[in-house]
């Protein structure tokens, strides 16, 4: 884990390949490598992030027109240059990038350790050229013995293979780790992600489960695991490669939140798909929802939205959960997963577990994705590519699907049309960026937070501490408004300030009543609250108003707010937000 590209060029590929590379950064990585291949492997590797790498060791200054790169994000081994991707055999004539997790790696080890094979790493990817090598040496070619390795490998993996004994091609393979192939005049392409490789071509392949695939200077050949050929449909990606790039923002994060305006803008072009597929759905009587992270808490508005307004049992299940609610399941049962990536393998294996009793839908923001091709039926978000690790345009994109799709399932004209005025208001929402800076300034030095709201603005205190944890390290808890109470006042204390989400609505009173008593036990409080609020004036200079909108609206605008909170707390303490610590934009191991 966590990035790989492979090119076959009619050009030196180094170049091409490091590009290539340095725009899977935001996935999260801690070394990076290449290899290319002439009449030998060439391998370049080094601990720490692309730039500090290759003023050490200049990574483009390699020879050959084909070769193989990855970053990675350390599971097996500490992030050294040994463990750093490529990885050899034996005699470095076999050099393999690899994404995924080999669980029965320890086996395979000792069985080549006892044929003699010597390992430089303590990753479970290096059994993998040492497999090839065993098979090669038996007098298989490079395709073949690819075939052999990985029918033996239990596990996930996304992986890219060069060999010195046949110069001109790549082997990959892809078994629950994302991989595509690009087309382009000029050669063809392996990766990971489609921003790797969007400034070469637009001509993408995604490959499936359990399929390989060679590439060279002809073309693209994908195979099933006995070398079956399998014809396969060409995505042409509408995405400009300027919108994965910074745009003079001075980072991904902030540039992403900006574009939140359009983004409802475009997500909500998907009404009248969405109208349709809610025709398709057969009878059920409960829905469950199942995610990760951000998306679980764009869920927990949906579970808010459909139990309140139209009355259809609803829960929300993390994905990495989901196997033990499995008996739950049965053909009354609509169950939507939620996914920035459609890649996290979590929530691939809930899909799998939930299609053999229910039907599924999928709302998700990468077209072609795993999960796209597997769920009966498919919302996409229309975000676009999102490079901050910290999630933000595509939460509020799949907010936006989730009230698309309860208004329909509600045949609910209301909530459309307010829908359909919110763009505007989240550009109101963004004028206020001075005093939110102001704000963070005063709190950077806070060492925790506490988030709180009610009904579905519980979920959004939820969310804001998720972003406040991810980028500025700060310890952050979102809780109901009427629980702390029940134990989390005790930490209540003059160094813990309280952000309170309090637009007008049902829980106004109550809300505003728990912030005061939290003010009386000498917490600052931070509000949320609506341009017209009167109430609320006292709170001196820690206010953040915005426009006047309801209640079970509110999600989609006073996230915002939370966004830019941590955001500018991470620029007050120095992080950067884009490429925060330990952490992976696709999370594609479980």
């Amino acid at each position: 884990m966590c990035g790989i590209v492979g090119c076959v060029l009619n050009k030196k590929a180094a170049p091409t390949i490091i590009d290539s590379i340095k725009k899977l950064e935001y996935r999260g990585y801690d070394s990076v490598g290449i290899a290319t291949v002439t009449d030998k492997i060439n391998v370049k590797k080094g601990s720490g992030k692309i730039d500090e790498v290759d003023s050490k060791i200049n990574l483009k200054d390699i020879d050959g027109n084909i070769g193989i790169a990855h970053v990675r994000w350390a599971t097996h081994g500490n992030p050294t240059t040994e463990n750093a991707h490529p990885h050899c055999d034996c005699k470095n004539k076999i050099s393999v990038v690899h994404n995924g997790i080999i669980e029965n790696y320890k086996e395979l080890y000792q069985e080549l350790k006892n044929e003699g094979h010597v390992f430089k790493s303590e990753t479970d990817t290096e059994v993998i050229p040492h497999l090839i090598e065993k098979y090669m040496d038996e007098g298989q070619d490079l395709l073949t013995a690819t075939q052999s390795t990985v029918k033996r490998l239990i596990g996930s993996y996304a992986l890219a293979i060069i060999s010195s004994d046949e110069p001109d091609k790549i082997i990959g393979a892809r078994n629950e780790s994302p991989l595509i192939a690009g087309i382009s005049k000029d050669g063809n392409y392996l990766a990971s992600d489609v921003p790797a490789i969007l400034s070469e071509t637009n001509q993408i392949i995604y490959l499936e489960d359990k399929e390989i695939i060679q590439v060279d200077k002809n073309g693209i050949k994908i195979m099933d695991l006995d070398l079956n050929p399998i014809e396969k449909e060409v995505t042409t990606i509408t995405w400009d490669p300027e919108m994965a790039e910074k745009g003079g923002f001075d980072h991904f994060m902030i540039k992403e939140i900006y574009e939140e305006p359009q983004i409802i803008k475009d997500t909500l072009s998907e009404e009248n798909k969405i109208k349709e597929i809610v025709k398709k759905f057969k009878n059920f009587n409960r829905i469950c929802f199942v995610a990760c992270g951000t998306s679980y808490h764009a869920s927990l508005i949906g579970e808010y939205l459909i139990e309140s307004k139209i009355g259809i049992p609803t829960e929300v299940i993390l994905a990495s959960e989901f196997e033990y609610f499995k008996k739950t399941l049965d053909d009354h049962t609509l169950v939507i997963f939620v996914t920035q990536s459609g890649e996290t393998a979590d929530t691939i294996k809930a899909l799998k577990i939930a299609k053999k009793k229910s039907e599924t839908l999928a709302i998700v923001n990468v077209v072609g994705s795993s999960i796209t091709r597997e769920a009966d039926h498919v919302i996409y978000t229309r975000a676009g590519p999102e490079i901050g690790v910290a999630a933000t345009k595509t939460y509020i994109s799949q907010l936006i699907c989730i009230y698309l799709l309860v208004a329909y399932l509600d045949e609910n004209q209301e909530l459309l049309d307010k829908l359909h005025s919110l763009s505007g208001l989240t550009e109101e929402l963004l004028t206020k960026e001075k005093q939110i800076q102001t704000i963070a300034k005063k709190y950077s030095k806070a060492k925790d937070f506490f988030y709180i709201g009610r009904g579905f603005n519980y979920p959004t205190a939820l969310e804001g501490a998720l972003k406040l944890k991810e980028i500025t390290y700060i310890h952050g808890e979102g809780y109901p408004a009427g629980e702390l109470k029940h134990g989390p006042l005790a930490l209540i204390d003059d160094n813990i300030p309280v952000v309170g989400i309090l637009p007008p609505g049902p829980s106004y009173n109550k809300t505003f009543n728990n912030l005061q008593e939290i003010r009386a036990r000498g917490a600052d409080v931070i509000i949320l609250g609506a341009n017209n609020d009167t109430q609320i004036s006292d709170f001196e200079d820690k206010l953040l108003f915005n426009p006047i909108i309801d209640e079970e609206l509110a999600p989609l605008l006073y996230i915002i707010d939370l966004q830019l909170l941590a955001y500018y707390i991470s620029i007050e303490k120095n992080i950067d937000p884009d490429k925060p610590k330990n952490l992976a934009k696709s999370v594609t191991v479980e």
